[in-house]
């Protein structure tokens, strides 16, 4: 396999990966809302919790980025996963704070 077909595999599982997190995101922002906080909620909670943890222990990168960067010296902001640029470049700023909005308003929910 060349280092092409790599980054392209990489890149569909970040891209997934990225989906599944923003689907949980806004699950807990729909979840805050429409003030259904159940189990699911606090997982989703707890899943994003732990994702945060995970790009602190890898200085604010994606593991998958640090892998895909063996395969690609572009310095695009969106060379290893399937975003428009401008999004992969914001996408920590955007969606911490829906999610930080989110669990605000769950919290105000539940207390």
């Amino acid at each position: 396999m060349n280092s092409a077909d790599k980054l392209l595999i990489i890149k569909l599982l970040h891209t997934v990966i990225w989906v599944f997190f923003v689907g949980v995101i806004f699950y807990v922002l729909y979840s805050g809302i429409t003030d259904n906080v159940t189990a699911l909620t606090w997982i989703g909670i707890a899943l994003v919790i732990g994702e945060g943890l995970t790009l602190l222990v890898f200085r604010m990168f994606c593991p998958l980025t640090l892998i895909a960067r063996k395969y690609s010296d572009s310095e695009k902001d969106n060379f290893d996963i399937f975003l428009p640029n401008w999004l992969a470049r914001y996408n920590k700023v955007i969606f911490t704070s829906i999610f930080v909005f989110a669990v605000v308003l769950v919290l105000y929910r539940v207390l």
